[in-house]
């Protein structure tokens, strides 16, 4: 039995490299696939390092999915996207080529060892929130409203970009 399609919200950022292409890349990987469609994309946003501080801005973005994958195997499709893009995890919080994080998959809530869904630190993270809110303000997560938590969200540096990501199309 084929499972439904979930929409799921995810976060893209990146601070090495051409940072909108290995974004489009990734947006364009996952809607390649049979089980996953590229429904919206969020502007892309500049700002500043998080965590490490001593290190290049980074540009942000997020998208939403609607998947048949189910969360799990979600993230091992991101993993091997980031690992494709020549991510490699030796500094937490440290320079990328590519960071993909699932923030919201549909209604659901999970906790495990290797996945915490919606994620746990998203309504804490401007560069979060403010792409989010682009294509889901009205959205409500742990009884937040996207849009809402986004006004009140510390916004200092963040600022808009001329890049553009588009939405993939089948062809």
């Amino acid at each position: 039995m084929m499972r439904e399609p979930v929409r799921v919200l995810v976060g893209l950022g990146g601070n090495v490299g051409d940072v909108p292409a290995t974004m489009q890349a990734a947006l364009d990987a996952l809607d390649d696939r049979a089980d996953c469609t590229v429904a919206a994309v969020s502007p892309v946003y500049s700002t500043p390092p998080w965590g490490i501080t001593d290190q290049a801005r980074f540009l942000n973005a997020c998208a939403a999915l609607e998947t048949r994958l189910t969360p799990h195997a979600l993230m091992d499709v991101v993993l091997q996207i980031e690992r494709g893009a020549g991510r490699e995890r030796t500094e937490r919080w440290g320079p990328r080529t590519l960071d993909i994080d699932i923030l919201v998959y549909g209604a659901l809530t999970v906790t495990t060892d290797r996945l915490t869904i919606p994620h746990p630190r998203m309504f804490d993270r401007g560069f979060v929130l403010v792409p989010l809110a682009d294509i889901a303000g009205d959205r409500v997560i742990a009884g937040h409203r996207i849009g809402d938590a986004a006004d009140r969200i510390d916004r200092t540096g963040i600022v808009r970009t001329q890049h553009r990501l588009e939405v993939p199309r089948a062809s």
